[in-house]
């Protein structure tokens, strides 16, 4: 593998801390490179049984693993204001020059909602969001900034402790007028996985937008958070998927859901065929690597996969071996 980058996803909903540094070290033993952590205040489903802080888990990633890492996504509009998403990159990234990127999204009401205030709509979150990398951009300069806006007040203020190159600063978008949005704007791009066709229109909106601000969409880092399930047999492949996954099989917008006990109530309907376009679910590592291949064929040069199961070392053994270097550019 030349051009292409397979990390992995940290579930940090599924695993402890000590856990997630321990796989994250044991993954790039067997070929794979940087870390997507998940910001989460509460898991999707009580099964998953963890929800540790993605700021503290992240240096201690970087501390025992060599490659790129941030949070696949933090939202800088709720549970923490901008400036202190902008204070928590930069420390991160004066730390561990280089290596460190911002990923963030406009949120979700499971891990939102928890400071009491009114939950928008999803057009007024994704404003919320663009404002907030405003404010963060202003704090990357390291001059003294003040902001006013539609949500946020940032009095006259700077960041004292700056890297000497802010991280770059990607944005989880998935609609047209987000990923245009974030072509134009961000450093880069992270999307779900999904169908080729869906992320095919995404791909073209972000490029749409970077051209718009006379970027080359094709050297922006274009990053993919893959959900598989993969296990010695495909009974267990599937039993993993229903029990620690089942959200990947809810096929409607899942942002304005509150509580990982509501989703263990709509978990009760989820069906294997829900899983179909969404989730490939199997033991053969070839399907899954011929999933990956189709993913780097659209144009991600950056893939974090996350295996739903419990099953980490095996899997990161697995797919060490016998996909990851079958993966070509």
């Amino acid at each position: 593998m030349t051009e292409v980058q397979i990390g992995l996803a940290a579930a940090l909903e599924q695993f402890s801390p000590r856990e997630s540094i321990r796989l994250a070290a044991l993954a790039e033993q067997h070929g794979f490179s940087g870390q997507m952590a998940a910001d989460h205040f509460q898991p999707w489903v009580p099964q998953q049984g963890e929800a540790s802080f993605v700021w503290s888990v992240l240096a201690s990633l970087a501390e025992n693993t060599t490659g790129d890492l941030g949070p696949g996504v933090t939202c800088p509009s709720f549970r923490l204001h901008p400036s202190m998403v902008a204070q928590a990159a930069a420390t991160l990234e004066a730390t561990y020059p280089g290596r460190t990127w911002l990923g963030i999204g406009s949120g979700e009401a499971l891990n939102e909602h928890i400071i009491g205030g009114y939950w928008p709509e999803a057009p007024e979150r994704v404003r919320r969001m663009f404002e907030a990398l405003e404010v963060i951009r202003k704090l990357f300069t390291g001059k003294d900034v003040k902001h006013s806006g539609e949500f946020f007040k940032l009095h006259t203020t700077r960041l004292w402790t700056l890297p000497d190159e802010p991280p770059p600063i990607y944005i989880a978008s998935a609609g047209p007028y987000t990923s245009r949005k974030t072509g134009e704007l961000a450093d880069g791009l992270i999307t779900p996985g999904a169908s080729i066709e869906k992320l095919a229109g995404i791909l073209d909106n972000f490029g749409t937008g970077a051209r718009k601000a006379g970027k080359d969409p094709d050297t922006m880092p274009k990053l993919l958070q893959v959900h598989l399930s993969w296990a010695e047999d495909d009974e267990t492949a599937w039993a993993n998927a229903m029990d620690q996954w089942p959200n990947g099989g809810m096929k409607f917008p899942k942002a304005d859901i509150r509580s990982p006990f509501d989703f263990a109530q709509m978990a009760k309907l989820v069906r294997r065929e829900d899983f179909e376009g969404r989730m490939v679910v199997s033991s053969d590592p070839d399907v899954h690597r011929a999933a990956l291949q189709k993913y780097v064929d659209a144009g991600f040069n950056r893939i974090y996969v996350h295996n739903v199961g419990r099953n980490q070392d095996e899997f990161i053994e697995t797919f060490g071996r016998d996909v990851l270097p079958k993966l070509t550019a």
